[in-house]
């Protein structure tokens, strides 16, 4: 797997990978002028799409009956230099008749065994700290 940036402007990046696919990154003072998500937001979002893919994958297979997903997440950061994570709580909302237990389960098995990006969070010593509920129904968000 490779990735790389290209310096785009001011603190404004082209990200790629194998994929081909581009993502900006960008870092302002004035978000209003931000035209990406900051390398730190992004590390977020990728956890929250790692462990979403691997659970929803896992209630399809179980036929669960999900009618919308999402997953949450909120970093603590140390305030000194490196300001790394220390904590990251997520949650996951999953709408439908979907069985707690079902989402519990897949929730597990994506934290304990498939989904790399937490666990080498957690292998770098952040706590990674989960709850999750289900919404029958979906517009009541």
């Amino acid at each position: 797997m490779q990735a790389k940036v290209e310096w785009v402007k001011d603190l404004t990046f082209l990200a790629s990978g194998d994929s081909s696919r581009y993502t900006i990154l960008d870092h302002s003072e004035n978000r209003e002028l931000q035209k990406g998500s900051s390398p730190t937001e992004l590390l977020l979002q990728a956890l929250c799409g790692c462990t979403a893919m691997d659970v929803i994958s896992i209630l399809q297979k179980k036929k669960e009956p999900v009618k919308g997903f999402e997953v949450k997440a909120e970093g603590t950061r140390a305030t000194e230099h490196p300001k790394v994570f220390t904590d990251i709580n997520l949650e996951y909302i999953a709408y439908g008749d979907v069985r707690k237990e079902s989402l519990e389960r897949a929730i597990t098995l994506s934290q304990e065994k498939y989904c790399n990006i937490s666990i080498t969070l957690k292998r770098a010593g952040v706590r990674v700290n989960i709850s999750s509920r289900v919404v029958e129904d979906h517009n009541s968000q």
